[in-house]
């Protein structure tokens, strides 16, 4: 005879699973996208099943409902790092800890390392970096069930893989104390891809990353990407690798989101990461950045950023252009804000500027480009801190 408490705990999770789908619609870029559609959601049984259906390429929803641990099964694997040589830790003791290297593809011999300081000796989880993550196949929902679905020292891959929602899931403890530790998310090759009120937190190397080959369609909106950490190149307890995107045809919305205590690439837009040139974007609208001690943006060799309602607070550079970015191909509505009229037929949302450095770019070729594309509204930058921080991150679901 079946019990109560079984028949309780039953119920219970039908209810959760009936209520785990994806709630709202992708805004900006990625507005078409859906996901597994009306597949059923479900929840996996084990950890080996929950690989096959993120694998397989069958429209699925897929329910998160506790952590999924990785971490350890793939073993670990001691061998000789480095000390980076952007590393500004004099030593890799107390609360200001360096981020060692990891010798991935070679990185520590390319002239990456310091070396004038012995190479140490490093222990990490195998599982966790970049070629081992799990390689998600094409129409995928995958759905958080209030603050329970996290994802423990293993990232996602997309290469090739098109239409897939990422909504209210953590990702976490990616070998934090390595660079070349893992990515939470890593994309080369996509289209429609939506990631939604998503955490990234104690990531080796990037909270997202992609390129080199073409993104496509993209809409990031209402996430948290938290960059307090141990271990920091900068030694300052803030993440430096933190948001990448060089494919060579992106086209992204970043709306909504909270980047916070991080030190650098926050995001990097362009810039060559390999031979193929960059052609990125980028659309930041409404999103907050807090406590950023270096650049929040960073824009490189064919990236282009129309930034508009966003508040920066605490933000030593709001941005910084490296030597081959393309005629500082930024528009920030925070100065001439007149063009926009002018090219898109309506007024840009003015930034918000506390505490923080110069935020200007007076582009027009920015907003010519986007005035042919399907565009997100943007709302005034004066309550953007209370909605972001009410708003971004998991468990926060809104029907």
């Amino acid at each position: 005879m079946v019990s109560i408490k079984t028949l309780v705990i039953f119920f219970f999770s039908a209810v959760a699973v009936d209520a785990a789908g994806v709630v709202g619609k992708a805004e900006g870029f990625a507005a078409s996208a859906t996901g597994g559609g009306s597949a059923r959601p479900a929840i996996p049984a084990n950890i080996k099943q929950l690989v096959t259906w993120l694998s397989d390429n069958v429209p699925r929803t897929i329910v998160l409902d506790k952590t999924w641990d990785f971490t350890g099964s793939m073993g670990k694997k001691t061998e000789k790092g480095c000390m980076p040589l952007a590393s500004k830790c004099g030593s890799n003791s107390g609360s200001h800890a360096t981020q060692l290297g990891i010798n991935y593809n070679g990185w520590c011999t390319s002239g990456n390392a310091n070396t004038a300081v012995a190479q140490p000796t490093i222990t990490y989880d195998v599982v966790g970096l970049i070629h081992n993550a799990i390689k998600l196949g094409s129409n995928k929902s995958i759905v958080g069930v209030g603050t329970a679905g996290k994802i423990k020292g293993r990232g996602f891959f997309i290469q090739g893989a098109k239409n897939i929602i990422i909504q209210n899931v953590e990702f976490v403890e990616l070998n934090p104390q390595y660079v070349w530790g893992g990515d939470a998310i890593n994309v080369d090759g996509t289209d429609l891809l939506w990631i939604d009120h998503v955490k990234t937190s104690r990531i080796g190397r990037q909270h997202i990353s992609m390129g080199p080959s073409a993104s496509g369609r993209v809409t990031i909106s209402n996430c948290e990407f938290d960059g307090i950490t141990p271990w920091s190149v900068e030694c300052n307890n803030e993440h430096y690798w933190t948001l990448y995107f060089t494919g060579s045809h992106d086209q992204i919305t970043f709306k909504g989101n909270y980047i916070h205590n991080a030190s650098g690439r926050g995001p990097k837009v362009g810039g060559l990461k390999s031979s193929v040139l960059p052609k990125v974007f980028f659309h930041a609208v409404n999103n907050y950045w807090s406590n950023i001690r270096g650049n929040a943006f960073q824009i490189g060799k064919g990236g282009s950023v129309l930034a508009e309602g966003n508040h920066f607070e605490y933000t030593t550079r709001p941005v910084q252009f490296d030597a081959d970015a393309t005629s500082h191909a930024l528009w920030s509505s925070s100065s001439g804000a007149a063009g926009c009229q002018s090219i898109l037929g309506r007024a840009c949302s003015a930034n918000m500027l506390v505490a923080s450095g110069g935020f200007t770019g007076t582009n027009t070729g920015v907003l010519t480009t986007a005035k042919t594309m399907h565009l997100c509204h943007a709302l005034p930058a004066t309550n953007i801190k209370a909605m972001v921080l009410k708003d971004a991150g998991i468990g926060k679901l809104r029907a």
